[in-house]
């Protein structure tokens, strides 16, 4: 009993270590103050020897993105993070517009300004003809210009914000389905323990000599469920092993009144299993079959590797009036329903392929596994 705390303790402390901050994983999207600077001296660079080229004028190109550039700057990081996110996010479209229709204007007078005052009084040497007041086309034209700008720069921002919360999501589904296949690996029923502690005590009353074996063979089987079940994959021998250790545990249980031939050919080395898998299936066998079914029960246990797959074969018998159960979404409990669920999250559909046959008296489960 005292194991089996240990072992939830055990799985809550590293769900716990799973969710506190110190532990989430680096985030690839983060936009650092290097990261405007480097995008900004870049588009500086670029929309300078741009109209330098085209003027036959650098240093007048110099001077009007020294002027423009504060500008592009001030409208976009207004825009990203203050108007959209108080009025786009919260649908205030109308207001959106308006600000957005107002900040251009300011900008079209300061740009405008600055640029009459500071370095020629031609302000549109690239328009159809210069100018030297404040026109209406002239307007048009640098408040759709700077609208270019802002949303060019908006684009890339929701995209980064895209894939920042794509990559957030994926990373919570992935930590959801670590927990979820950890503690389902976990539900070994607490009713075999209570049923092996049980026995453990009516043997010592009695001083068997099984009393100690027993003991040896349920701490490996805690040993392998504090230990072994935190790996993606397990051994496949080592697995094997603890259904062997399950499987004594529950012959020593039902005594005589239990039957169980176990077959294992092909080779094991190096294959890797989920751990944990193939436990609840023996369980289901115990629980829905052999606990049921007065007088002798019979359980065959066929695991054959070949080539990469294992071919996992699982027979056991059931009260004779029973009759077969096709239909009931429970089909096969609650130990079924677990393993379904584990191949579901921790493998490829193509990866595996799980039958259960009902014929009333006898159970039988066959799973085909890439190991």
């Amino acid at each position: 009993m005292k194991n089996t705390v240990n072992l939830l303790a055990k799985a809550s402390e590293e769900l716990k270590n799973e969710q506190e901050p110190g532990n989430s994983s680096f985030d690839p999207y983060e936009i650092t103050i290097k990261h405007h600077l480097i995008f900004w001296l870049i588009y500086f660079a670029f929309n300078t020897l741009r109209w330098g080229s085209y003027f036959d004028d650098y240093e007048y190109s110099v001077k009007t993105n020294i002027i423009g550039f504060p500008i592009h700057m001030a409208l976009t990081y207004l825009n990203i993070y203050v108007l959209m996110p108080k009025f786009v996010y919260t649908r205030k479209y109308l207001s959106y517009t308006i600000l957005v229709i107002c900040a251009l204007f300011v900008m079209l007078l300061a740009k405008y300004n600055l640029t009459y005052y500071l370095v020629s009084t031609n302000v549109w040497p690239e328009g159809p003809e210069p100018i030297q007041n404040l026109t209406f086309n002239y307007g048009i034209q640098m408040m759709l210009g700077e609208l270019y700008v802002v949303s060019f720069v908006t684009a890339i921002k929701l995209t980064i914000d895209w894939l920042r919360e794509r990559n957030k999501l994926y990373e919570m589904e992935k930590r959801q389905l670590s927990t979820e296949l950890r503690f389902l690996r976990l539900q070994v029923s607490p009713h075999f323990f209570f049923n092996t502690l049980n026995n453990i005590y009516s043997l010592t009353l009695t001083k068997s000599d099984k009393a100690p074996i027993v003991i040896l063979k349920l701490s490996e089987l805690m040993r392998y469920l504090l230990y072994a079940t935190d790996k993606r994959r397990q051994s496949l021998t080592n697995e094997i092993e603890c259904l062997q250790n399950y499987i004594d545990l529950e012959r020593i249980r039902f005594d005589e009144n239990l039957e169980v031939n176990i077959s294992i050919s092909g080779d094991l080395t190096d294959k890797e299993i989920s751990p944990m898998l193939l436990m609840p299936l023996i369980e289901n066998s115990i629980k829905h079959g052999v606990s049921k079914n007065l007088g002798k029960n019979k359980i065959g246990l066929d695991i054959t590797v070949l080539e990469d797959f294992l071919y996992f074969e699982l027979t056991n018998s059931c009260p004779q009036d029973r009759k077969p159960n096709t239909t009931s979404k429970n089909f096969g409990g609650i130990g079924l329903s677990n393993v379904k669920k584990r191949l579901e999250l921790g493998y490829e559909p193509e990866d595996y392929k799980l039958n259960l046959i009902d014929k009333g008296h006898t159970f039988i489960i066959k799973l085909k596994l890439r190991v």
